[in-house]
């Protein structure tokens, strides 16, 4: 069951293909609420979906007090502004005779340096250059005793980062790559969570363009010995491999409807 997932676009909507190889040998389940506060798909359901307090808040970071005495002979005014975001859920899944808690937490921080020419009347009178960039989420998914592979509770982690290189020149616009990897784990069996970007889609006139940017539009969950699962952002569905065991399906449910629940990265697909 080796494949890989590749997107294409299909008029002027992006969609997710799913490989025929896997296709094959998989269902699908369109998940009803993905993107809101109560999800059902097949036997599936969550209670609804319990959230903390969702901060999101900037300021300032370093004075360039030195170098702003000189930038400022020129009409430029240099600052760093960092920005803080996070949010945490959490709630109850069940596919009809056993349940799983979840308890995930999201966490992002952006730093970057702002040049405002304050003199200027151009449109382009401000640019920005990011320094770095951290995402991280993770969660705990807890199992009853019945359903729990050996009792163990999974523990879910994804993390998306960029750093400045020191010594090299950063450009005035950084586009961060959508790669919001991860893996999730019991201690014994572990999942590997890898994240499907599009960069190409086809126009209106049949031809095919290039995005300016990457889109995240799914995850491909495998272990050693293939692909299990794969979480579509777009059309909101999730994909098993048929021979998964129902334990392992509680777990894949848990974990993609964690995907699914987040809100600090809801804007970027």
């Amino acid at each position: 069951m080796i494949c890989a997932a590749f997107l294409v676009s299909c008029g002027t909507s992006i969609k997710l293909t799913i490989p025929e190889t896997f296709k094959q040998q998989a269902t699908m389940q369109h998940v009803e609420g993905a993107r809101g506060n109560k999800m059902r798909f097949a036997n599936f359901s969550t209670s609804r979906i319990k959230r903390g307090m969702h901060t999101n808040t900037e300021g300032w970071g370093r004075g360039f007090y030195l170098e702003n005495l000189l930038l400022n002979q020129i009409g430029i005014q240099k600052d760093e502004t960092v920005k803080r975001e996070k949010a945490k859920f959490r709630y109850t899944l069940t596919d009809g005779r056993h349940n799983v808690e979840v308890y995930a937490n999201e966490l992002a921080v952006s730093d970057k340096i702002d040049y405002d020419a304050y003199n200027s009347t151009s449109l382009f009178n401000k640019v920005s250059q990011l320094q770095q960039y951290y995402y991280v989420f993770s969660a705990i998914i807890n199992a009853d005793t019945a359903a729990a592979q050996e009792g163990k509770t999974w523990e879910l982690l994804m993390t998306n980062i960029y750093e400045k290189k020191l010594g090299k020149p950063v450009p005035p616009f950084v586009v961060i790559r959508p790669d919001y990897n991860g893996l999730a784990t019991n201690g014994t069996d572990t999942i590997f969570i890898k994240a499907i970007n599009i960069k190409k889609a086809q126009m209106s006139n049949g031809r095919e363009g290039v995005l300016p940017f990457e889109l995240l539009s799914g995850y491909e969950l495998s272990t050693n010995d293939g692909v299990i699962a794969i979480v579509d952002l777009i059309d909101r569905n999730i994909w098993f491999y048929n021979e998964l065991e129902d334990a392992e399906k509680l777990t894949i449910s848990g974990i993609a409807t964690a995907i699914f629940a987040r809100k600090v990265v809801d804007e970027k697909w």
